[in-house]
Formats: structure tokens, C-alpha cells, sequence
């Protein structure tokens, strides 16, 4: 399980636009966890994201939890991505740890968050 959670990526979003995203915690049978993001302008909702996520993972032995939502504005012509909002299901997730996650993924970009605006 250790193994197939390594080959999780950490973070997974569409490379254009507005859209919402979900921080979900990742396990695998007894072992550690990790949190991971996803976001995507095909999800009308973010249990659309929770769920095909854990769908997949699941093939893979793993299961997640949501630590809750938000939306991602992301420009890559500007090199920005700005974290906000909330999930009205899930709750609001932990922009700062999203953040972290986009910044490892993301080095050259400035990367804000906000609990502001939905």
C-alpha cells in the first residue's frame, strides 16, 4: 500500500480558469497517509471531484477521505493561483495546506489563498 500511495499524485488540476477543487487525505491498509488536491471545471460539485477520485483509487487498494473544498483561479500566462471558498458539502478545506501542496508542484508561480469569497 505504501507503494501505490507513492504513486499518488499530489496534486492534480485543470491548467486553466476557475473551478473548484477538494483536499482529500489518501490511505492506504496500515499505512501512512497522504493529503493530496484535486481540481477540475468539469465538477459541478465537489463530490463529483471526491468521488471519481476515490473511484480510482480504490482500483489502486486506497481509499480517502474530503478534508473539504474550495475553488482554484488559476492563470498560467500570469503564473498565479489564487486558493478561496468553501465547500457547502464537504466544509472548507485548509487553503494553507492546499497552498503548500500548489507551491511544491507549482515553484515559479505565486501562489495566495484567501477564506473570503465563494
Amino acid at each position: 500500500a505504501g507503494e501505490a500511495l507513492s504513486r499518488v499524485p499530489a496534486v492534480q488540476i485543470d491548467g486553466d480558469g476557475v473551478f473548484k477543487y477538494v483536499l482529500l487525505r489518501v490511505r492506504g491498509a496500515g499505512a501512512p497517509h497522504k493529503d493530496v488536491v484535486r481540481g477540475h471545471g468539469w465538477a459541478e460539485y465537489h463530490a463529483d471531484l471526491f468521488e471519481r477520485t476515490a473511484e480510482e483509487l480504490a482500483r489502486h487498494g486506497l481509499s480517502c477521505e474530503c478534508l473539504g473544498g474550495g475553488r482554484l483561479a488559476h492563470h498560467p500566462e500570469e503564473r498565479k493561483i489564487h486558493v478561496y471558498g468553501y465547500s457547502v458539502g464537504f466544509g472548507r478545506a485548509d487553503h494553507a495546506v492546499t497552498t503548500e501542496k500548489l507551491k511544491a508542484e507549482y515553484p515559479d508561480y505565486e501562489i495566495t489563498w484567501a477564506d473570503e469569497g465563494y
